[in-house]
């Protein structure tokens, strides 16, 4: 695990939604930069959709991301 600077703003962000969403601040970090990632490799997809693969694969990686690109 590493450490990952962010701007106050952005930590205050995190903090607030982390308690509406009943998460850590890391766990909303992380799935923060989840949707992100997935939102990068599947730009007509909407949120809902992202979430639906997490749902389905809640360990997605960059790296299966990159395969599914390359083979498709």
């Amino acid at each position: 695990m590493g450490i990952l600077k962010i701007s106050e703003e952005l930590h205050e962000e995190l903090r607030l939604s982390s308690k509406v969403m009943s998460r850590s601040i890391n766990a909303q970090a992380e799935h923060w930069i989840k949707i992100g990632m997935l939102a990068e490799f599947n730009p007509s997809l909407g949120y809902t959709e992202l979430v639906a693969m997490l749902m389905e694969n809640p360990n997605i990686s960059v790296h299966s991301l990159s395969q599914k690109a390359v083979s498709a």
